[in-house]
Order: structure tokens, then sequence, then C-alpha cells
């Protein structure tokens, strides 16, 4: 008894304490909670992902069958509405405009982006005046924010051309034109979602440890070998970041383009989700509007996961 009270005591500075004795039911009760404490952490993820689950299986189904607003009687045809699409003209017009379309908007918002989170980086009054300016477009609803360019675009009445006209430059067509049509929404979208990639920049810019550029600026190197060599390897897995969010949100882009065009003029501007918003309201094609979405979403899916894939790679670089 005596020997059990001696293993019991803790001397601290002079000072003896006594631990108290841990129950073995209170153990098991820890062990058990342990055990659950896993599950109990997923299904609030779990309750987040079936509501979503079960419409994405049900689109899955509509892809495959007849289904269509003016006759809701399904037959399940298996793969032939995207032997359909893969076949149809349409299809890849669609596909050509989405990647144009992302291609063009994300690589002018990474360079204007980049150029601007450097700028604002700098501790000048214009700086510190111009970052709370940045959050403007952000805060407008895009559809909001395209009918305003809508009006500031019409080549009748609109703001735009009355400030072109003092460059000689009269009657520019903007939307209206298929010409410049996808000048037009990419205008809209750089305008709209740069200042989005700016201020992801901006973070990575400020988060950066000072001692490798203090080092650098003793070795008397330039501020152009400093920004290949330390600021943009650094600001890699930043920059794949702002790459993945204004992707995947290009690829499927439907308010700016139907807000200004509907698609128009003709078909320059169908992308995926224009023309599947089209193919399944308009026409009353369900089905195939569904599967269009179907394959939309792989490709983005692919391309996203090949973009995390690189990410990774950049942040095991610098670690």
């Amino acid at each position: 008894m005596e020997a059990n009270q001696a293993s019991s005591q803790v001397s601290t500075g002079g000072r003896v304490d006594t631990a108290p004795a841990i129950a073995p039911a209170a153990v098991k009760g820890v062990s058990r909670r342990n055990k659950y404490l896993p599950y109990l952490i997923v299904m609030p993820a779990l309750a987040l992902t079936l509501p979503v689950l079960y419409p994405f299986i049900q689109s899955i189904y509509y892809s495959m069958t007849t289904y269509s607003l003016t006759n809701p009687h399904k037959v399940f045809i298996w793969f032939e509405n995207y032997v359909w699409l893969f076949t149809d003209p349409e299809f890849w017009n669609s596909v050509r405009v989405s990647f144009v379309y992302a291609g063009c908007a994300v690589g002018i918002e990474l360079l204007l982006g980049m150029l601007i989170a450097v700028l604002l980086n700098q501790e000048t009054l214009l700086a510190k005046v111009l970052r709370p300016l940045l959050l403007m477009p952000l805060m407008i609803a895009p559809i909001i924010g395209t009918l305003m360019w809508k009006l500031m675009m019409s080549p009748e009445f609109g703001v735009l051309n009355y400030f072109l006209s003092f460059f000689g430059a009269r009657n520019f067509q903007w939307a209206s034109a298929a010409g410049t049509a996808v000048f037009s929404v990419v205008l809209i979208d750089v305008w709209m979602f740069t200042p989005f990639i700016a201020l992801l920049l901006l973070a990575g810019l400020r988060s950066m440890p000072a001692p490798p550029f203090e080092a650098a600026m003793v070795d008397g190197a330039s501020k152009w070998f400093i920004f290949k060599n330390l600021t943009l390897p650094m600001l890699m897995p930043f920059i794949i970041v702002a790459v993945v969010f204004r992707l995947i949100d290009s690829l499927r882009q439907f308010d700016i383009i139907f807000g200004l065009t509907k698609g128009g003029p003709g078909s320059t501007l169908m992308n995926f989700q224009v023309s599947a918003y089209t193919t399944a309201f308009t026409y009353t094609k369900v089905s195939d509007g569904t599967a269009l979405m179907m394959i939309n979403w792989i490709i983005v899916y692919v391309i996203s996961m090949f973009l995390v894939k690189f990410w990774r790679k950049s942040q095991d670089r610098l670690s």
C-alpha cells in the first residue's frame, strides 16, 4: 500500500504532490470517444455532400435518356446522346469557344493581376489608396456588372463609343459583331475578376520571408533577377491557386455571356453553359443539355486535378 502511494507522488521543487489515479472506466470512455471521433468529423462533410450527390447522379441518369420537356416519358438509351454530341459541329464550336474564352480571360487576368499585386505591394500613398478600391468590382454581381457594360457598349448611345470617337474610332460594334464579341466578353471578365487574382498574389507577396531578398540585394542582384529567381518560384503556389479558381469559373461561365449576347451573334459565344441552357430550355432537349453539362464537368475535373498535382509539386519544391 505504501509502495503504491509512493509511486503516485510527484516531487516538484521540494513540494510533494499526489497525482490522482485515473479510473479504468474513464480510460475506456476516452478511448471510445477517440474511436468515433473521425466519424463525427466526417459527418458535417457528408451532410453537405449528400444533397449535392443526388442531383448529380440524377443528371447522369437524364443524360442517358430521351427526356424532353415536351415528352417527359424517358427511354434509357445509354451513351447515344454523347455519341451524337461528338458528331455535332455545334458541340465542337462550344468546346472551341469555351477554351478560347477561358484561355484569353485567365491569361490576361494573370498578367494584370501580377502587375497590380507587385505595384500595390509597395508602401506608397497611391498603393494604400488603391488597395480598398481593388475590391469594388468583386462587390458587384456578375449579371449586374454585365448589364452595366452592355449599356456602355451600345453602338448607338454607349459611352465607350463616345470616348473612342476622340481617337477616330466610330461606330465600334462591340458585342453586336461576331469579330469583336469575344473581345467584349473577355473585357468584362478581366475588369470583374482581375482584382481577385491581384488580391491572391498580393497576399502571397506579403507572406514571403524577407532574409532571401535582403541577401540578394546585398549581393547586388538586379530587380529582374530577384523577381525571376526568388519572387516567382515562391509565388508559384499562389499563382496556381488563382489559375485553378479562375479557370474553373471561366470554363463554366454563364452570367457574362448570357447577359451580354445570350450566346450570339449567331453561335459566336455559345460556350458549354449557354449551349446547354439553350438546348435544354429553348429547344426542350433536357437529355442533350445535361449530357453537354456532364462533358463540361469532366473537362473541368481533369484540368483541376492536373493543376492540383502541379500545386503539390510546387509546394514540395519550396519545402
